[in-house]
């Protein structure tokens, strides 16, 4: 027996059921017997939307109103009574089972399914698995139109039905009329037999992708191709985003075994995007109406890509992974924070025997460097769900003196990690190509209360330096010499914000008043004209918002109190707005005989608006990634030679040399740091020269210490 259903949504009709995202609002089925050609009693039952606003479409076609939608029951109501009704007209007909019978996939696959997923509704099996009207229709007449082609009204006129929709009620001629043409597809003359229904997966399968990939330095044999027409790219994605809830966001399509790749960029991050393949051309196709569908609340944008791009995500390998993700059907979860020196035992013994390991040792994999060194992260495999989730009640407990991260991954991303520490080190990859040598001054931010600067808030977070300045247009001629400031967040991601320090305060108003609320990515972004010191305050931590100005949520024991309160004295650019001087702040080591005489560092910038660019320090930032790395460019020699002549004022005594501190405690100050290094020497006076001092930093700096030449 068959139960033909109809439905509609609150939008779109037709072609384009499901695309808009807009909500169910009406059932109507009847069940059929097809032995006997007996039918059931014909239902119709309207279905209570969370918002009753209906299209001008939806209106005209069904004639349903939001007074009438407003007295309906909801929809978990709607299919609980769906189930009881069919159940017992089955009986009435001598029957016990059944199988759905729709006309086209649309209402199965992209309004039933996602809506009950979004709403957290268990459809019952028989939603699983349907008929395809159209094309049971096109099977039966292969002279009919195309199955694309195909609606009610189409097969009912090729048959020689009577099609005026206008003597029923919107949905009750639908469904009479497939019954009609189910009939007529059973009758003598063609004795149609319905033998494959259509089918939903219940979930989403993960497996190992085994495929011919090339990919710089590795490569693997050929065992499989990917077609190009089932691929999709997702973009949009949150960062903590799996596998299964991009599974979850394509419900009622059918994904391919392993066919989800979450992407990395070249930071060892997730950057918001998947590639995924489905298991043929007509649920990627399917997938592509889901452009600017909702994940929680943001929208997903959905592209064609390529099977090519997807073996490049998901398809590389190497022996140690494919063994370790050998085994399938196994929940994955990263660590990261690792202590360098943590064994297989001290992450078993971490984990407990609340969450069991698959394998014990063999479902740990230990991310390392190339040079064998290990980099914090380590994937783990669990047999279960339950595991899993006892696994992750464990995010940021502690594992000898350090906390431990721990979040959901998937097969494609262990395969990225692991086959870019292989790559090259570091993973960052290096700025442009060095063009104009540049012999940079110290860099200062101006301080006081004249209006010469801007800020802007909302960046995309994927926006670089070169978006800022495009999105300036022409007014990227009235921008200072390295007067472009990113602003990045504890974790040293970027937050949406940047400081322009702008050539005079007219130009800021009118950069302000011409940029403001401009589009940039498909957001838009606010400019606000400010002064130098709010803008330091925001770079050294503080906030700024409406009620004014907030200090940083710590004090920096290296300044003064009363130069960090007003900032009266130029400020240096500081550590926590991640912008450092490539290479000019790794000049060479000291050496004794050398070091009145060593040549002045060469910095590099890229051609056009070179002095726009501001220092790059390159991050991993976190989650869920490994400790940070800096990329530098070096200056050749001879620009080197050619640059030691020339008159300059260089950002670091010469010579000497600079280290970077990662991980301190934030209530560090100055002592603690000077007591760490005991025992090496540093210089007093290069400090002078990078950050404003006190007079009783100086001393603290100056003091009499045992000097060992590092």
């Amino acid at each position: 027996s068959l139960v033909v259903l109809f439905g509609a949504t609150a939008g779109a009709y037709g072609a384009k059921l499901g695309s808009d995202e807009r909500e169910l609002i009406l059932l109507v089925w009847q069940a059929v017997d097809l032995q006997s050609k007996k039918v059931g009693t014909l239902h119709k039952s309207l279905v209570k939307a969370d918002k009753l606003d209906l299209s001008d479409q939806c209106r005209e076609v069904s004639g349903l109103t939001p007074e009438g939608l407003g007295k309906a029951e909801p929809l978990d109501r709607v299919l609980q009574q769906f189930s009881q009704l069919v159940s017992s007209d089955l009986k009435v007909l001598g029957r016990s089972s059944y199988t759905l019978c729709s006309d086209g996939q649309l209402l199965i696959r992209q309004v039933l399914h996602p809506e009950t997923s979004k709403k957290n509704i268990l459809l019952s099996d028989c939603f699983y698995s349907f008929y395809d009207l159209c094309k049971e229709f096109h099977t039966c007449y292969p002279s009919s139109a195309s199955v694309k082609d195909q609606t009610i009204k189409t097969m009912a006129e090729y048959l020689g039905l009577r099609t005026d929709e206008m003597e029923e009620d919107f949905g009750v001629w639908q469904v009479k009329t497939m019954v009609a043409i189910i009939f007529s597809m059973l009758s003598e003359g063609c004795n149609y037999i319905f033998t494959e229904p259509e089918t939903v997966k219940y979930k989403y399968e993960t497996a190992l992708i085994q495929a011919y990939f090339v990919c710089f330095f590795l490569s693997s044999s050929k065992s499989e191709t990917v077609d190009s027409e089932t691929v999709i790219r997702a973009r949009g994605l949150p960062w903590q985003s799996s596998d299964q809830d991009i599974a979850r966001f394509f419900k009622g399509l059918n994904i391919a075994k392993g066919g989800v790749a979450l992407c990395l960029n070249a930071q060892g991050r997730r950057n918001g995007e998947a590639l995924v393949r489905f298991v043929d051309s007509e649920q990627r196709d399917l997938a592509l109406e889901r452009h600017k569908h909702h994940m929680g609340s943001r929208y997903i944008e959905v592209y064609k890509a390529t099977g090519e791009e997807f073996l490049k995500i998901a398809g590389g390998t190497s022996n140690e992974v494919a063994q370790f993700l050998s085994k399938e059907n196994q929940v994955i979860i990263r660590m990261r924070g690792l202590p360098f020196t943590a064994t297989q035992e001290d992450v078993l013994g971490f984990l407990g025997p609340e969450c069991p390991v698959t394998g014990g040792k063999e479902g740990l994999l230990f991310v390392k460097y190339p040079d064998g060194r290990p980099t914090g992260d380590a994937f783990v495999l669990f047999s279960c769900e339950e595991y899993a989730q006892n696994a992750l009640k464990k995010h940021k407990e502690i594992l000898g003196k350090r906390y431990i991260e721990l979040f959901r991954s998937t097969a494609a991303e262990v395969q990225q990690v692991v086959l870019n520490r292989y790559m090259s080190t570091p993973l960052i990859p290096t700025l442009p190509t060095p063009i104009i040598p540049v012999i940079p001054p110290p860099y200062t931010i101006a301080t006081g209360s004249v209006r010469d600067c801007v800020r802007l808030r909302g960046l995309p977070y994927t926006a670089g330096i070169d978006d800022i300045l495009e999105f300036m247009g022409d007014a990227t001629g009235d921008i200072k010499p390295h007067g472009v400031h990113m602003v990045l967040n504890q974790q040293g991601r970027p937050s949406g914000d940047a400081f322009i320090q702008m050539k005079s305060a007219d130009k800021a108003f009118l950069v302000a008043q011409k940029c403001h609320k401009k589009m940039m990515k498909d957001r838009y972004v606010e400019v606000f004209q400010c002064s130098g010191e709010e803008m330091n305050f925001v770079l050294m931590g503080g906030t700024l918002n409406r009620s004014g100005l907030s200090p940083p949520p710590c004090k920096l024991p290296c300044l003064s109190p009363p130069a960090y309160a007003a900032f009266q004295t130029a400020a240096v650019i500081p550590a926590e707005a991640a912008l450092y001087q490539p290479q000019a702040l790794l000049p060479t080591t000291r050496t004794p005989q050398a070091s009145a005489a060593a040549p002045p560092a060469v910095t590099y910038y890229p051609a056009q608006a070179a002095q726009l660019y501001m220092n790059y320090t390159a991050y991993y930032p976190s989650p869920p990634v490994s400790p940070t790395t800096v990329g530098y460019i070096t200056g050749p020699p001879g620009a080197v030679a050619a640059a030691a002549t020339a008159t300059h004022t260089p950002l670091l005594p010469q010579p000497g040399a600079l280290v970077r501190m990662q991980g301190l405690p934030y209530n560090t100050g100055m002592k603690e740091i000077l007591s760490f290094f005991q025992g090496y020497q540093y210089a007093p006076d290069d400090y002078n020269g990078l950050i404003q001092l006190s007079d009783q930093a100086r001393s603290v700096l100056q003091a009499p210490k045992e000097w060992v030449c590092l």
